[in-house]
């Protein structure tokens, strides 16, 4: 695989955000929407059993490759046959494992958590789904370093179509907890055909030592992040299904779902494209800071006044759809939420930078802060505050974003300050007219609409107005993308 020239690596980066923001858009509203329907039509227990299922197998995901995919996207020479067919033999020895070890002690996990054989049912069936989407890794190494996102969206639009489609059927048709495992099993299927549709790859059992050690130096401490992550965030949510009444697991499911829609909206599909793209400018430390100071002012451009909204417009609507009034409870975790999850989308491009020009080990420190005052925050807030506490927990360890940014301008000396200043100021200032303006509106879908409209078109203006120039320039760099 040839090396991709700037012009082309800059091309493909904004394509690549254009691609994957707008269809992310799309499935994400397909998603939310269905994830709406689904909260309609299951109760708090059966979402929390899923929450929890599906933390549990993705405990298995993190070790399911030892980063080798990662390096592969992150190398700087062009990846080999070789590297490929070794990455792909050492994953499905890792993957084939870790499934038949969960299917042989699938029924002892069941009764650890006092699953019933729906339950059981469900958390097979994400073992197998782990192991299709295993086989997917290959194809989408090529496509990422080729920074081909517009086809390697296309998979994920149909696994999402499936997955909602039968859950959401079921569901409606009184399936309960089954609804969703047939609905991971039609999403596996659909991403793996997909996939090698897209993107031919004929896998190979070839293994070459040298190119394992030459990956792993990149992929063992990348992938320790990545378990680090895991305890952090999966292992959690599987300690909380112990601990907590599947209910109470389910509203911080809930909470959290609803407060990230700014995460999946917009900085899934950034972050995605960023690693790849700054392991591409790693060796033009000027190109590096451009990219980043780009990234960080459109992700707290857009998603700031998204987490506006959702922060004055959450309890209306629970208050106002019918059924929805079982998940009040969640409020608090909700709001609390919202606030991580905008520090959090700050500072992961950040420490994608920092991964992209290998100093992982610096973000592996960040880690191991992270996962241990997220557990010992958790446990201490757990007895003060019930479930509110995981959601404070999160809150202030995401407050550590200082820490990230100072650690990141030693690497590329970019401007955090100049680029979230006018988004902030915007924000706030959107949050105010919203809080302003529902106190005296009826509370209605007509003004909640108009309500919402008139704030981000206020958002807008407010942002052009304190740095047009940014946003200009910014507007200017898309259209040079087409």
């Amino acid at each position: 695989m040839a090396d991709i020239d700037i012009e082309l690596i800059k091309r493909r980066s904004v394509a690549g955000v254009l691609a994957l923001t707008a269809r992310t858009f799309i499935l994400q509203v397909i998603a939310f929407g269905a994830t709406f329907l689904l909260t309609l039509f299951l109760t708090p227990e059966t979402f929390g059993i899923f929450y929890v299922v599906s933390a549990i197998i993705s405990f298995l995901g993190y070790f399911s490759d030892i980063g080798l995919a990662a390096a592969l996207v992150q190398k700087k020479e062009e990846v080999t046959r070789e590297d490929l067919a070794t990455t792909f033999v050492i994953q499905q020895v890792l993957v084939i494992t870790l499934v038949l070890l969960s299917l042989a002690f699938s029924a002892p996990i069941a009764a650890f958590y006092r699953l019933d054989t729906a339950g059981l049912w469900l958390f097979r069936a994400l073992a197998v789904s782990f192991f299709l989407s295993s086989l997917k890794t290959i194809p989408s190494v090529l496509l990422e370093r080729r920074l081909a996102f517009d086809r390697l969206v296309i998979p994920q639009i149909v696994e999402t179509l499936g997955f909602y489609g039968v859950a959401v059927y079921l569901a409606w048709k009184g399936g309960g907890i089954m609804s969703f495992t047939w609905a991971v099993l039609t999403r596996g299927a659909l991403g793996l055909i997909t996939m090698y549709m897209i993107e031919p790859w004929v896998p190979s059992l070839v293994f070459s030592r040298a190119s394992a050690k030459k990956l792993m130096s990149f992929g063992i401490p990348f992938q320790i992040n990545s378990f680090l992550a895991l305890l952090k965030d999966d292992l959690l949510t599987v300690f909380l299904g112990k601990v907590l009444p599947f209910s109470q697991v389910g509203y911080i499911g809930w909470a959290k779902k609803w407060a990230e829609v700014p995460l999946r909206l917009i900085m899934d599909s950034v972050v995605r494209v960023t690693f790849p793209t700054y392991s591409r400018l790693q060796h033009d430390k000027a190109l590096l800071v451009k990219a980043i100071d780009k990234t960080v002012f459109g992700l707290a451009a857009a998603m700031l006044p998204i987490s506006s909204g959702l922060l004055f417009f959450v309890h209306p609507m629970v208050q106002l759809i019918p059924k929805y009034g079982k998940w009040e409870p969640a409020l608090v975790s909700f709001y609390l939420f919202v606030f991580s999850s905008a520090l959090a989308a700050l500072s992961t491009p950040l420490m994608n930078a920092l991964n992209a020009v290998g100093n992982i080990r610096t973000t592996l420190k960040f880690m191991v802060g992270w996962t241990v005052s997220t557990w010992v925050l958790t446990v201490i807030l757990l007895q003060i505050f019930g479930f509110n506490g995981v959601a404070l927990a999160l809150l202030i360890v995401a407050g550590s974003l200082y820490f990230v940014i100072r650690t990141a301008k030693r690497v590329a000396d970019f401007s955090f300050l100049e680029n979230v200043r006018a988004p902030v100021f915007a924000a706030v200032l959107q949050g105010a007219a919203y809080a302003l303006l529902l106190s005296v509106v009826p509370h209605t879908y007509a003004w909640l609409f108009a309500v919402g409209a008139g704030g981000g078109i206020l958002y807008a203006g407010l942002l052009y107005g304190f740095d047009g120039g940014r946003v200009r320039a910014f507007i200017t760099t898309f259209r040079r993308s087409k």
